[in-house]
């Protein structure tokens, strides 16, 4: 789990890494791009989707704990739809199904209109001297997001929409023998909004965070943490676009508000509304991807499990 400053990496220059022994090094690999169809696609206007175009990729040589998924498959043109958003990605998104640390994302941010960029996943704050820290700052933890030296002025200035169609965590399975992968995804087929930070690195690249929270629900049979996942009636607000908001004077800032209210925990209906499936181990190689990554198998009900989550996780 990454929610702040860990292991230095040696180097960055590779997609991602899977970590199944954490604590020892991890060397990652990279692979082809696999294209599929995406899931649930009648809820939008159009049947395209979208991934990173070209793998931009950063080597990891070093990465403690770090494993890192998620998934987004939608069009731009679907997401800035949905978000009321100028699409500024330039056509070089498609599906991504295996996202990982330091890939590019889609991210909705206000410059001061409402616009769909692309963001290297991992912050990279403007003073850094450079960006080898990217690939484990790709979460902010909720309690000190607002504090915390390499965040703080994200979360005051740059925050952000990170649009997803779900998240991976793994857990052991009874037997202790092998780790369980599953996928958290609205049971609607419906796009999950994660509350995130932006910022741009010194030499004009635009990155972004996670924010985290502690887990509720039946997502704590998973993991004790998950991404804070916000409602639409949220989204002007963590924007900063809320009636009330102050503004700090700072043109195309965020308005300052109360960390409490922005961090507020996800709503108990947006919990309950999300299926948590198992699915097959390939998402663990980052050689993966396509739609096969999130099909359901067949695994022991999570809740006959006597076992304790496992620490290979995203959030």
């Amino acid at each position: 789990m990454v929610d702040g400053p860990a292991e230095t990496a040696d180097s960055t220059r590779a997609r991602a890494v899977i970590d199944f022994d954490p604590g020892s090094r991890t060397v990652a690999r990279t692979g082809t791009v696999a294209l599929g169809a995406v899931q649930g696609c009648e809820l939008f206007a159009t049947d395209t989707v979208c991934r990173p175009g070209r793998r931009v990729v950063d080597r990891v040589d070093k990465l403690g704990r770090v494993c890192g998924r998620y998934a987004t498959t939608r069009s731009t043109t679907d997401l800035a739809e949905l978000f009321e958003a100028e699409d500024d990605t330039g056509g070089v998104l498609v599906p991504d199904y295996n996202v990982a640390p330091t890939d590019p994302v889609p991210v909705v941010r206000a410059r001061p209109q409402l616009r769909l960029t692309v963001a290297r996943w991992g912050l990279v704050p403007a003073w850094a001297a450079d960006s080898r820290a990217a690939a484990r700052m790709i979460n902010a933890r909720a309690e000190t997001v607002a504090t915390a030296s390499a965040f703080a002025r994200a979360f005051r200035r740059r925050r952000c929409l990170v649009p997803a169609d779900g998240w991976y965590e793994w857990r052991r399975t009874p037997d202790g023998r092998r780790k369980q992968a599953y996928f958290m995804t609205a049971r609607d087929g419906g796009v999950l909004a994660f509350a995130g930070l932006s910022a741009t690195s010194a030499a004009g690249v635009v990155t972004c965070s996670i924010v985290t929270t502690g887990a509720v629900g039946d997502l704590t049979l998973v993991h004790d943490r998950m991404p804070l996942l916000l409602p639409r009636d949220r989204w002007a607000q963590w924007l900063g676009y809320a009636p009330n908001s102050v503004t700090d004077g700072h043109p195309g800032d965020h308005a300052v508000q109360d960390p409490e209210v922005l961090l507020a925990p996800s709503p108990e209906e947006l919990v309950s509304g999300l299926e948590i499936r198992p699915v097959g181990p390939a998402v663990g190689d980052v050689r993966n991807d396509g739609p096969d990554l999130i099909r359901r198998v067949a695994v022991t009900p999570l809740r006959d499990f006597d076992v304790e989550p496992t620490d290979l996780t995203l959030f």
